[in-house]
């Protein structure tokens, strides 16, 4: 049964990719993006697709999808050590291996089973919750970012925004609740949202973005 508001959701990403990469190809510059957040979600998106390993294909749209965001994020951070001159003084100072670490344990404490493809799955679900706190603040740290970086954040966090009315549609119409999936996207639509505020009266209202001092 198609998934419209699932859909919508992968399409998302998937725009907030090909802005990002638009970005960086057009003003060969990495300004304002963090390079940590970027790996964070190359991480997250081998953890969670191991299943291609193992050839258990779902659907074309998924293996296809799966490839994409896989591929995609090595050419991004690719792209970014290319067009970044120099790390001194580079504010994308946050320390992601507490991320990593904490996702770890959480991934190893709930999960629906104690498998490497299951714990990795989790993993990846708490990893992807906090994957754009480096980004966070570096634009906050900065105080201002390129339109084009800011669309790619809003973006970005409309696809996990899609995903709130896509587990009311699995639960009605699939009769499935997955909780790990509706924890950890919660977290992340939380962490976003005084980002869309501020993305609504800034960029939406007046065409411009700086953070309020």
């Amino acid at each position: 049964m198609l998934n419209v508001f699932r859909i919508a959701a992968d399409f998302s990403h998937l725009a907030s990719i090909l802005i990002l990469i638009h970005s960086i190809s057009t003003t060969k510059s990495t300004k304002g993006i963090s390079l940590k957040t970027q790996v964070l979600y190359a991480i997250v998106f081998i953890t969670r697709y191991l299943d291609l390993v193992t050839l258990n294909f779902s659907s074309l749209y998924n293996t296809l999808m799966k490839l994409f965001f896989i591929g995609s994020s090595g050419y991004t951070i690719h792209l970014m050590k290319k067009h970044t001159k120099s790390i001194e003084g580079n504010p994308d100072g946050f320390q992601i291996k507490w991320l990593v670490g904490g996702s770890a344990i959480l991934g190893l404490l709930f999960n629906y089973k104690l498998s490497i493809l299951e714990v990795s799955w989790s993993f990846s679900l708490w990893l992807e919750s906090v994957a754009i706190l480096p980004q966070l603040f570096m634009l906050q740290k900065e105080g201002q970012g390129e339109l084009l970086t800011i669309h790619y954040i809003f973006a970005l966090g409309l696809y996990r925004a899609l995903y709130i009315p896509n587990w009311f549609y699995r639960y009605f119409a699939e009769n499935r609740l997955d909780l790990l999936s509706i924890i950890t996207g919660i977290i992340q639509t939380l962490l976003y949202s005084d980002f869309f505020y501020i993305y609504y009266k800034k960029v939406v209202q007046t065409g411009s973005f700086a953070l309020p001092q």
